[in-house]
């Protein structure tokens, strides 16, 4: 099982203070991306962040590193308060984010060009560090030469030339096939543990539960709705690791686990005179995860056809293959419409859910349909506002209005766009993009909901 950490850690190299992240609305109201959050870098240390999209995970990074200033509390840099972007800390991004005018070196030499290092001193650095990452005889190609892999060895180079202290990377892995990825983990692995890594700290965000076991010294799970840490803890076992070490796998189904705990709904913060004389704070929304029907059904046919009707979701998901952001939605889905139940890291069929699996198309819609609207508030508020209107239309604007107090411009049409397949689905409504509109027919209205 993963380890706490020591009571004694040495000074951090960059430090986070109780933290958040929010967006101000009209009325005095707040969107809260992050919630107060504390967190330390430490030297010698490989940490990894991981947590379902939407939890805060690359808005932390962007605050740790100084490209984002927090709405509240303090970052500190050697126990300095950070103003503006860190000078010694690298950024390795997922979208590789090369210069395509620029040769491989001239790649490589550009942030110490912008730091003024004189063009002899750039150019034997930058060529030592292509050698580092396996890129000698590279030098003069330009970025469309090469393949995912290459153009993400030259921005590891690009990264690591300035010789930061922490070296921040954000899914560096996550655009690059299975083996390539898998091969530059354990190039990185090996520069780490033979010291040729010229910065004291990794901090990496994945969303690859595998990957932040087999790198890290210690891994971070967020929660999210807001951002907020669920677990700090250190990972105890010796490199290299093994995926099939009973250790290793113990610890990827507990952040399975920590990942699928239900928290307790949070509350919205609302900054208002009325709060202040003591009234109530307006509850927080309900997020729909963001999957669709079809792979609803299909998880539901998986769980029926198994003798218990009970599944490890870390085992299903290295069966299917999927990523966290590709099975956890579907399961949180599931859960939401009352068609699975979540505990302990398994996912267990309902016998609503069981009924769903085994009945015939139309029964599947009709079943959907009962379970949309008896367990999703939102698809529930569209359905009744159509209801109270003559003609059964509304604009987007509408229900935009409603969600955009509660999440950021981004989350807010995630959230239709899910609704709006789900009600399609579920024929209880439906949309036309061109005219920004909700409608249904007087013919299809559904009759009226019981408040």
């Amino acid at each position: 099982m993963p380890d706490s950490l020591p009571d004694s850690l040495p000074a951090s190299l960059i430090e986070a203070r109780n933290v958040e992240k929010y967006y101000a609305q009209d009325h005095d109201t707040r969107i809260q991306v992050i919630a107060p959050t504390s967190v330390a870098v430490y030297p010698d240390e490989i940490l990894a962040v991981l947590g379902p999209s939407g939890s805060g995970k690359s808005t932390l990074l962007r605050m740790l590193t100084g490209l984002s200033t927090p709405s509240a509390g303090e970052v500190l840099w050697h126990g300095k308060p950070v103003n503006g972007p860190c000078e010694n800390v690298s950024i390795v991004f997922q979208s590789f984010a090369l210069f395509p005018w620029l040769t491989v070196l001239e790649n490589v030499e550009a942030p110490l060009k912008a730091r003024g290092v004189a063009a002899e001193a750039r150019r034997l650095r930058g060529i030592r560090m292509l050698d580092t990452v396996g890129l000698a005889g590279f030098e003069s190609a330009y970025p469309k030469e090469l393949s995912g892999g290459m153009k993400q060895r030259v921005g590891f180079a690009r990264a690591l030339v300035v010789e930061p202290e922490v070296l921040f990377m954000d899914e560096p892995f996550s655009a690059l096939d299975v083996l390539t990825a898998e091969n530059l983990r354990g190039e990185l692995l090996d520069l780490w543990s033979d010291r040729k890594l010229p910065t004291r700290a990794v901090f990496i965000v994945t969303h690859n539960i595998e990957e932040a076991v087999l790198l890290a010294d210690r891994i971070i799970v967020l929660g999210k709705n807001p951002g907020h840490i669920r677990t700090d803890f250190h990972v105890a076992l010796p490199r290299p690791r093994d995926r099939k070490d009973p250790v290793f796998e113990q610890i990827v189904d507990h952040v399975y686990k920590v990942l699928t705990r239900q928290d307790e709904l949070p509350t919205l913060e609302i900054h208002t005179e009325a709060k202040a004389n003591g009234g109530q704070a307006k509850p927080k929304y309900q997020m729909l995860p963001h999957a669709r029907p079809g792979g609803i059904s299909g998880l539901l046919e998986i769980l029926a056809d198994n003798e218990h009707g009970r599944e490890d979701i870390y085992k299903l998901a290295d069966e299917l293959a999927f990523e966290i952001d590709d099975l956890l939605p579907t399961v949180e889905a599931a859960a939401m419409l009352g068609f699975a139940r979540v505990s302990e890291g398994d996912v267990e069929i309902t016998p609503g859910g069981r009924a769903f699996a085994e009945a015939d198309v139309m029964r599947q819609k009709d079943l959907f349909r009962h379970a949309a609207l008896e367990n999703v508030v939102l698809i529930r508020q569209i359905v009744r506002s159509l209801e109270k209107k003559t003609n059964h239309k509304l604009p987007d604007e509408f229900f935009h209005d409603v969600l955009d107090e509660h999440f950021t411009e981004r989350e807010t049409l995630a959230q239709l766009e899910t609704a709006i397949m789900w009600g399609r689905y579920a024929e209880l409504f439906d949309h036309d993009a061109n005219g920004n509109l909700f409608y249904t027919t007087e013919e299809e209205a559904p009759a009226s909901l019981e408040s």
